[in-house]
């Protein structure tokens, strides 16, 4: 799988679970200290300053000497926060990269508005409402901020194709497109299934639900459910979704806090792959929901658990709504596993090196009884931060994808893979077995020394191995599917391997 900077992990996992939200449009400060300093500032101070700013600033310092999971989002942050989680935004519908500074269409999404009006793979937009966006500078951001809009809105745009000496105006309407937070389900063999889920939104539950049909109708009689860098989200969709595999009356997780009472949830008899035999797939970056459902599974011997400890965030986070609209989400609660288990690791010294702890760790950790739990047939499981799997997968120290990582943060894979992709293309490529790999990588050497002739590759051969495998996997995506970008990483991925030997 596609190595993560660990920087990302902070982001992805500060979200944490939510549990719910509510309106707060009282005066909570109660005359305190921190409101009559405002206050006095506003009247008093020497210049003039930004209320706003200013308040977004102290709400943000009080909030830093809690957990590191207690946060305020601004007006402005929300919204984008609010479309990764409901699943959805407003746009044009294509997924793109900036390659030689221009944006390039990878593919128009599926039953969106571009590909309605036939916008194709390889189309380069070079102007925005009458804004040049070619050769520019642009960055990801600002192409989201253009394509980006209200529902219904217009935005017109200027296409070069390929083959074409004219650019091609479009007026494409915005409408709602998905965003997916299950992305895969595949065959591995005749009867193991696997299904990718990258976080746990709204709509998450039924992607997973719709993508385990299809596979149980293809004669999936065991599944492997990857949770790796899945960073967490709404509680009650891990809920629903230890449901369909747990039998009724099992304990799923339950909560409890300072001001909150116990609350147990249990699965219910509703079920429908209670008979699937499951092995889930973790690591370092797999937090909160991902958490819940891999304990609850493995604290009900319900399946088995392999990779590496998981990240260890076990607070719950309920959702404040300020009175200007702004958002504080609150830690109120901590969760437990079926054992009994709070899987919150220590916050450290510093949020710095809280989420960078999982780098560091020693892979020999002796844990105390007191850090000791038994599952329903008696297996001992630990506590003390994050999920210990079952079947560990220890890191590979001599392993190092930091050229690879620079290759892809620089654009230079996506871009040597998305020409490769237009090639093979026009050869009518079926399969990628047909695709001849010692060739692809020696032009991507090539390439890469076109971009940057002082770079040299100097890679083992675990790495080159992957490097191959994720040339191979990305120009799949391009010429057919994400499940097929899926297929072909499974080939050389030592966590799905290994499950498929254990089943």
């Amino acid at each position: 799988m596609k190595k993560l900077q660990p920087l990302i992990y902070a982001l992805l996992i500060s979200a944490g679970i939510l549990i719910g939200s509510f309106n707060s449009t009282k005066n909570t400060t109660k005359g305190s200290k921190i409101n009559g300093i405002l206050e006095m500032i506003e009247s008093h101070y020497v210049d003039t300053i930004n209320t706003t700013n200013f308040e977004d600033k102290a709400i943000n310092a009080i909030l830093s000497e809690l957990d590191p999971h207690s946060s305020y989002i601004s007006i402005t942050d929300f919204k984008s926060v609010e479309e990764d989680m409901q699943g959805s935004f407003s746009g044009i519908g294509v997924q793109f990269n900036i390659i030689d500074d221009s944006i390039v269409v990878v593919s128009p999404i599926s039953g969106g508005p571009s590909e309605k009006l036939g916008i194709q793979s390889g189309d380069r937009i070079v102007n925005v409402e009458k804004e040049d966006v070619a050769s520019t500078g642009i960055k990801n951001d600002g192409v989201v901020k253009l394509l980006r809009g209200e529902k219904g809105t217009t935005v017109n745009i200027k296409i070069k194709r390929k083959g074409q000496t004219q650019v091609m105006d479009f007026a494409i309407v915005r409408d709602d497109i998905p965003l997916y937070s299950v992305d895969a389900g595949i065959m591995l063999t005749n009867d193991i299934g696997y299904i990718k889920v990258n976080r746990f939104a709204a709509k998450t539950y039924e992607e997973m639900m719709e993508k385990a049909h299809i596979l149980t109708s293809k004669g999936m009689q065991k599944l492997i459910l990857d949770l790796r860098n899945n960073p967490g989200g709404y509680l009650h969709i891990a809920n629903q979704m230890c449901d369909e595999f747990l039998k009724d009356g099992e304990l799923i997780v339950f909560t409890g806090g300072r001001n909150r009472s116990k609350e147990e949830t249990y699965a219910t008899d509703f079920g429908s792959l209670e008979n699937i035999k499951i092995i889930a797939l973790i690591n370092e970056g797999s937090a909160s929901a991902s958490e819940i459902v891999s304990g609850a599974l493995q604290d009900n011997d319900r399946g088995l658990v392999i990779g590496m400890r998981s990240f260890g965030k076990g607070l719950v986070q309920e959702q404040i709504t300020l009175n200007d609209g702004s958002i504080v989400r609150l830690t109120t609660q901590r969760y437990y596993t079926p054992s009994g288990r709070c899987i919150q690791k220590d916050y450290g010294n510093n949020k710095k090196d809280y989420y960078l702890e999982q780098f560091t760790r020693d892979g020999d950790t002796e844990y105390p009884d007191s850090l000791k739990y038994t599952t329903k047939k008696g297996r001992i499981v630990y506590g003390g931060g994050g999920i210990t799997p079952d079947i560990i997968i220890e890191r590979d120290s001599t392993v190092n994808y930091l050229q690879i990582n620079k290759m892809i943060s620089k654009g230079w894979l996506n871009e040597f893979c998305f020409e490769k992709s237009e090639h093979l293309q026009q050869q009518k490529i079926k399969h990628y077995n047909s695709i001849d790999m010692q060739k692809v990588y020696a032009e991507f050497l090539s390439f890469i020394k076109q971009k940057d002739k002082n770079f040299e590759l100097k890679i083992g051969t675990i790495e080159t191995t992957y490097l191959n495998n994720l040339l191979l996997a990305t120009i799949s995506r391009n010429l057919w599917d994400n499940d097929t970008y899926y297929e072909v990483l499974s080939l050389e991925d030592e966590y799905i391997n290994r499950a498929i030997n254990e089943f």
